[in-house]
């Protein structure tokens, strides 16, 4: 196992590494080389540094280190926040389905970020109150939609999702409200409608990265039992997990990290959905891998998919929750379906 996680996970962090690397050798400024980017990195680097020659303009380096770099390494943070999230939702909850943007808890996020900004609160409070804010939005409403779905003492899976999407709906009706009676912050709210990493500098990317390693270190030290709740509960139980506890622990972490993440990106649909999934069907199902791989693996999506929302248009931008929802919205309806031949091809979902 240890093997696998070095293999596997080495493999991943130098693909996260790349796709880092290209994604800032790359935008739609046709005045800045890709030579002159890869000379500006490497003049960061220690040892390295002092043997570039500066050559370039000022203007030029701002725009890698100050405006690419950043939004990229948040992006990096953000999918890996989002991902990691859903592995936890799908683990704890023994649903595929099972995800931030499905289950409501990032909608319900985006109402607590919008409400600060709507109200003036985050000036009064401190930026750093945001994802503070929005985790107790998000876990109130994974509380409620958790206990819509129980049924007779008990959680009915199939019920879950539905549960989570009319919440997710209602909850981004208020947010539209939202945007409706402000006037000076409307275009910041609707970035949380649309999800983007768009002028986000250095302190989201600082603000985001504690958030993310608390929330992964707990799944990462729940892993072995996020195996055993595979098993079913009742057996998880007879093998000495207290599953309550962890249960709230794992949906606590995972709703912390989608807050942060919704906090200074938006609500961006299907990472968490799309990326354990397939996580789980290229490595197994074992969580030791699963919550790890998935981490980086959300890392290089976003990426990417914020990449391609720079330059499909450019100059305009489009939404990065656009991009990923036209990428993920078809793994949803193919989960679904899969799902639905699994219940005996009728009445499950």
């Amino acid at each position: 196992m240890r093997r696998k996680l070095i293999l596997w996970g080495g493999a991943g962090v130098a693909l996260l590494l790349l796709s880092i690397v290209a994604s800032v050798s790359i935008g739609s400024a046709s005045s800045l080389g890709l030579g002159t980017v890869w000379r500006i990195l490497a003049s960061t680097l220690p040892f390295v540094g002092g043997g570039v020659e500066a050559n370039w303009k000022v203007a030029h380096e701002q725009i890698v280190l100050q405006v690419r770099l950043p939004r990229i390494a948040l992006g990096a943070l953000v999918g890996a926040a989002l991902a990691t999230a859903g592995a936890g939702f799908q683990g704890v909850l023994r649903n595929p389905l099972a995800d931030p943007f499905t289950l409501g808890v990032a909608s319900g996020a985006s109402v607590g970020a919008a409400f600060l900004i709507l109200t003036g609160a985050q000036y009064v409070f401190g930026f750093g109150t945001v994802p503070i804010f929005a985790f107790l939005t998000g876990l109130a409403t994974l509380v409620f939609v958790y206990m819509l779905s129980r049924v007779d003492g008990g959680m009915r899976r199939e019920t879950l999702i539905l549960a989570g999407v009319i919440v997710s709906a209602f909850l981004s009706a208020i947010v539209s409200f939202m945007v409706s009676i402000s006037d000076d912050v409307i275009n910041q709210i609707l970035f949380w409608l649309m999800g983007s990493l768009a002028l986000r500098g250095w302190p989201y990317a600082g603000m985001l990265a504690p958030y993310v390693a608390v929330g992964l270190i707990v799944l990462l030290a729940n892993a072995r039992t996020l195996n055993l709740f595979e098993l079913g509960e009742r057996s998880a139980a007879h093998l000495g997990v207290r599953v309550e506890r962890t249960r709230w622990i794992v949906l606590a972490a995972s709703s912390l990290m989608t807050a942060a993440a919704v906090s200074v990106s938006g609500v961006i649909g299907f990472v968490g959905l799309v990326i354990p999934h397939m996580i789980r069907l290229m490595f197994g199902p074992d969580y030791r891998l699963i919550v790890p791989l998935s981490a980086l693996g959300g890392a290089v999506f976003v990426v990417w998919a914020d990449t391609a929302a720079r330059l499909a248009l450019a100059p305009a931008e489009i939404p990065l929750g656009v991009v990923t929802a036209f990428l993920g919205a078809p793994f949803f309806l193919y989960l679904l379906t899969r799902q639905k031949r699994t219940l005996g091809g009728g009445g499950g979902l």
